[in-house]
C-alpha cells in the first residue's frame, strides 16, 4: 500500500529523550507505519516532504490554554499550530465551559483572560448546544479542528453551577452536603465523558465580569479545602490530574497541595497535581530555587506528585494604560479596572485621594512572591501620543519631574489617555543562567503559554521553538546546559505523560502529530514583536508570534496542515485534522510511565 505521506531523510527525534537519528518517516492512515534507515518506496504517495538538514520532532503539547471561546469561533487555532503544537489543553485555572450557562462562564471568563466579553458571550451563546459533559465534549470533537484537543473541567464552572454564581462569589457561603455531593458526582460525570482531570484557582486576584457581580474573585477562591479535599478524593479515585494555583498571600497553604498529592493515610497512590507557577521572578530573586529544592524533598518526604509549570523564554508583558492583570494585586488596581468607561475610569485615576490610597498599598512590601516587581524605571514606553515620552520608564519621568513614580505613570494615563500609552516590562525568567537552571529542574514541566488570552499583553505561542532556540544558541557557542534531544522530551513526552495524554511520541505505531523544523530558522524572529488583527474578536489587534522560517511543516493525525507558511485549504473550516482526546487506558498507561 502507498504512504499518505512520507517524510524523507530528517533527524529524527522519538520524543522519549533518545539521540536523534536520520530516519525516513511513512505516514498511513493517520499513523507512523515506518521509521527507516533506508529509502522508502514512494510510489503513488501524494505528499512527500524533503527533510533533509530539517529535524523530525513529536508534535508540541501546549499544556496550558484558554482557547475555550476561542475554539468555538476558530477551531483551526492557527496561533499555536503554525508554531508546531499539535495538542492543546484547555479548561485551565478553574475556568471552562462545560456547565455554567453562557453569561456566566462569559462572566467567569473574559476580565481574567482579557478576551473581549462582548465576544465570550456571542461565541457560547452561538455555539453551546451543551448541558452536560458528555454533550461538550462530543460538540467539540464534531468541530472542524485543527489541533487535538484535551480538556479539564474548571472547578469555578462547576461550583457556579451548582451554587449559582451569586452564592458562588459570596464570601462566608458554603455548600451543603448534598451540594458538596452534587459536584463531586457532576466532577465524576465529566471524567467519565473523557476529561483528564479538574482545575482551580486559589489566588484571589482574577475577578469577575459583566454587570452582575462584577470585580468579585472567582469562585474556585472561595472555596474551603474540605470542598477541594472532597472533589481531590474523587481524582484521586480515577487516577486523574489537577491543576491549581496557591494563594501566594497564603504561601503556607502551598503545603496542602502536597499533602493532598500524596498518598499517605493508606489513600491510593499519590494525585498528580501542576500548579503555577515556577519562575525567575524578578520581585522575588531566590523564590524559584526554593520552590524546586522545596518541591523534590516534600515529593520525596511524602510520596507526592507535584510539579510547578514553567515558562522556559523571559516572561515580558505588555500593557495599555492600566490594562494588565498585575494590577488586580492593589486594591486601588481593581478598583480602576472596576470601571469600564473610559471618562470615569480616567477622573478616578486623577483623584488625589484615590493616588493616596494606591501609592500607600503600592509601597507596602508583601512578603512572598508577587506578579510584578513593582519597579516603575523597569517598565518603558512603547507608545503614546506624546513622543517625546516613548522609550523612557515611568521611573525616568519619575525622577525627572521629581514626583512619585507611580504619580508619573497616572500622570502620564490621564495625560495622554489612559487607553492610549502602551507599554512593556520583564517579570520574570530574565536571567540566563536561572532560565538554564529552571529549563533542567526536574520539579518543573513546560509549559503555561496562555495561548489564548490576554491577547494584547504577551504572545508566547511559540514557546516550544523558542526554547528550541536557545540549547541550540547554547550549543553553537559552545557552553551547552541540554541537549536537544532532552529540549524536545520536555516539550513533549514528558508534558503528554504528566498529564495523562496520549500524544508526545513518535514512533512506529504512534498517531503521526509532528513538526518538520529548519534549525536555521530557529532565529532572531522567534523573539521578535508582531500584532495581527483577530476577525472573530472585531479586529482587535492582538499579540502574535511569527516565525515561519522555523516551521516547515506540521502534521496533525497524519495530514499535513501547515507548510511553507500556508495552511491547507478549508483548515479550520471544512478539514477536521484533530480530534478530542478523551483520557482512558491509553492515556492512563502514559500517565503510569510516568509515574515511573
Amino acid at each position: 500500500m502507498p504512504y499518505d505521506v512520507v517524510v524523507r531523510n530528517g533527524m529524527w527525534f522519538d520524543g522519549t529523550g533518545a539521540p536523534p537519528q536520520p530516519r525516513t518517516l511513512g505516514i498511513r492512515g493517520g499513523k507512523v507505519v515506518a521509521v527507516s534507515a533506508a529509502p522508502l518506496d514512494e510510489t503513488d504517495c501524494p505528499d512527500v516532504i524533503d527533510a533533509a538538514g530539517k529535524w523530525v520532532v513529536p508534535g508540541f503539547i501546549d499544556v496550558h490554554t484558554h482557547y475555550d471561546a476561542e475554539v468555538l469561533l476558530d477551531p483551526g487555532l492557527r496561533e499555536s499550530v503554525r508554531h508546531g503544537v499539535t495538542t492543546v489543553l484547555l479548561g485551565m485555572c478553574s475556568l471552562s465551559t462545560v456547565y455554567a450557562d453562557a453569561e456566566d462562564a462569559a462572566d467567569l471568563f473574559s476580565r481574567v483572560e482579557a478576551v473581549p466579553r462582548q465576544y465570550v458571550l456571542g461565541a457560547l451563546e452561538s455555539h453551546k448546544t451543551w448541558s452536560n459533559p458528555s454533550e461538550y465534549v462530543a460538540a467539540v470533537d464534531a468541530l472542524p479542528l485543527g489541533p487535538n484537543i484535551a480538556s479539564l473541567l474548571g472547578h469555578s464552572d462547576l461550583r457556579a453551577s451548582v451554587l449559582g454564581l451569586d452564592r458562588a462569589t459570596t464570601r462566608g457561603v458554603r455548600p451543603t452536603d448534598a451540594e458538596l455531593e452534587t459536584m463531586a458526582r457532576k466532577l465524576d460525570e465529566a471524567l467519565d465523558a473523557g476529561m483528564l482531570g479538574m482545575s482551580g484557582m486559589d489566588a484571589a486576584i482574577d475577578k469577575l465580569d459583566g454587570d452582575r457581580f462584577r470585580s468579585r474573585a472567582l469562585p474556585s477562591t472561595f472555596a474551603t479545602w474540605r470542598e477541594r479535599r472532597r472533589l481531590i478524593k474523587v481524582l484521586r479515585k480515577r487516577g486523574r490530574i489537577l491543576q491549581s494555583a496557591p494563594n501566594v498571600a497564603k504561601a503556607q497553604e502551598t503545603l496542602n497541595f502536597f499533602l493532598e498529592s500524596s498518598g499517605l493515610f493508606g489513600r491510593r497512590p499519590g494525585v498528580r497535581m501542576s500548579l503555577l507557577v515556577s519562575a525567575d521572578a524578578k520581585s522575588s530573586p531566590g523564590a524559584a530555587r526554593v520552590i524546586g529544592i522545596g518541591t523534590r524533598a516534600l515529593n520525596r518526604i511524602l510520596g507526592a506528585k507535584v510539579r510547578f509549570q514553567h515558562l522556559p523564554v523571559p516572561f515580558e508583558l505588555y500593557s495599555d494604560g492600566i490594562d494588565l492583570p498585575v494590577f488586580e494585586e492593589f486594591g486601588a488596581g481593581t478598583a480602576a479596572l472596576h470601571l469600564r468607561d473610559q471618562l470615569e475610569r480616567n477622573k478616578l485615576l486623577a483623584d488625589p485621594e484615590y493616588r493616596r490610597r494606591f501609592r500607600r498599598s503600592f509601597d507596602r512590601r508583601k512578603l512572598g512572591p508577587t506578579l510584578w516587581h513593582r519597579d516603575f524605571h523597569d517598565a518603558t514606553i512603547v507608545e503614546c501620543p506624546d513622543a517625546t515620552l516613548i522609550g523612557k520608564s515611568f521611573g525616568q519621568i519619575a525622577d525627572e519631574r521629581g514626583i512619585h513614580p507611580l504619580d508619573a505613570f497616572l500622570d502620564v494615563l490621564v495625560d495622554n489617555g489612559e487607553r492610549n500609552v502602551r507599554w512593556t516590562t520583564i517579570v520574570a525568567n530574565h536571567r540566563p543562567k536561572a532560565l538554564d537552571r529552571l529549563a533542567n529542574d526536574p520539579s518543573v514541566h513546560m509549559g503555561f503559554s496562555d495561548a489564548g488570552a490576554h491577547l494584547r499583553n504577551m504572545a508566547f505561542y511559540n514557546y516550544p521553538l523558542r526554547m528550541l532556540k536557545r540549547v541550540r544558541d547554547a550549543q553553537l557557542a559552545g557552553r551547552p546546559f541540554m541537549t536537544s534531544e532532552r529540549a524536545v522530551h520536555r516539550l513533549t513526552a514528558e508534558v503528554a505523560d504528566w498529564f495523562g495524554v496520549n500524544a508526545g511520541t513518535l514512533r512506529e505505531g504512534d498517531r503521526a502529530d509532528f513538526v518538520v523544523i529548519d534549525p536555521q530558522g530557529l532565529n532572531a524572529d522567534v523573539d521578535a514583536y508582531n500584532e495581527e488583527a483577530v476577525p472573530f474578536y472585531g479586529g482587535l489587534s492582538r499579540m502574535v508570534n511569527r516565525n515561519d522560517d522555523a516551521v516547515v511543516a506540521t502534521a496533525v493525525n497524519g495530514t499535513v496542515v501547515f507548510r511553507d507558511g500556508r495552511f491547507a485549504d478549508g483548515y479550520g473550516v471544512h478539514m477536521k485534522s484533530g480530534r478530542y482526546l478523551r483520557a482512558g487506558a491509553d492515556q492512563l498507561a502514559h500517565a503510569a510511565a510516568a509515574d515511573g
